[in-house]
């Protein structure tokens, strides 16, 4: 593990074997409450069955990244830095503003983006401006679900009242922070506008989404409406899988991915 400057911000990174400009590197987006250990090894165990190197990196509040402050504030930025409640525009944010200057100040160029959940969706929002040798995106979010929406307010009750603080601590350094940045922007208002449907429609690099029929964070509509604004986007949808198929499904996510990634890039 390592820590790598941001626009003064501090994040965790780390580096699946030697990250070359000249071959593309898989990169990990992590979900709402993700960080680089709550993947746990399945980063490094897809970087071996491909034989690529990948970086996976926690974001600012999340894993042993920079703190946000004042998560429960209102929002400021004080010297580049955001701090206080995040945005409606906060996975934008992170796609747009964050993520490039992270692959530039590591040597990485066209990269390979292997989003889950909120990171499936900063992954489509990248691949829709920037150039991506190829995009998976697993549970992704291009609009907001009443389902989401439900699952997110019971995610708070298990915080507060559940165990679900005590089960996420050990891989954020400020659980709060991680959990109450995430779990408020999505209940808010004006979240509920949120739609990248039109947004997606410029990506051009090959895409692979992936979704479970037991996700209780999003529904088929979401990676239907992918290929809807994205007709040359391929699907997988698998049976006896929630919100997390690298975890439900490891042996189908795996060989999906290495199937795509064979097909576009050989």
């Amino acid at each position: 593990m390592r820590i790598f400057n941001v626009s003064g911000v501090q994040l965790e990174v780390a580096i699946v074997g030697p990250v070359s400009p000249s071959t593309p590197a898989l990169v990990f987006l992590h979900e709402g409450l993700g960080s680089v250990s709550l993947w746990r090894d399945w980063p490094a165990q897809l970087c071996s069955q491909l034989q690529m190197s990948g970086l996976v990196y926690s974001r600012q509040g999340y894993g042993q990244s920079d703190a946000t402050a004042n998560v429960k504030n209102n929002f400021k930025v004080i010297n580049g830095v955001r701090q206080g409640r995040l945005q409606a525009d906060y996975m934008h944010h992170e796609a747009l503003a964050v993520l490039p200057r992270l692959l530039q100040g590591l040597g990485i160029q066209n990269p390979i983006l292997i989003g889950h959940s909120d990171g499936g969706t900063i992954a489509l929002i990248y691949a829709s401006h920037h150039p991506v040798a190829a995009c998976v995106v697993m549970a992704p979010h291009v609009m907001v679900e009443d389902i989401s929406v439900n699952a997110i307010a019971q995610a708070r009750d298990a915080f507060l009242q559940g165990s679900l603080r005590e089960r996420i601590a050990k891989f954020h350094a400020d659980v709060d922070g991680a959990f109450w940045q995430w779990n408020d922007v999505w209940l808010s208002s004006e979240f509920r506008n949120f739609d990248i449907r039109k947004e997606i429609e410029g990506i051009t690099a090959p895409l692979l989404a992936i979704q479970g029929e037991e996700d209780a964070y999003g529904t088929m509509a979401q990676i239907d409406d992918i290929a809807l604004h994205v007709p040359h986007a391929e699907q997988v949808k698998l049976a006896s899988c929630g919100h997390s198929p690298h975890r439900d499904q490891p042996a189908q996510v795996h060989s999906a991915i290495a199937q795509f990634l064979s097909k576009h890039l050989s």
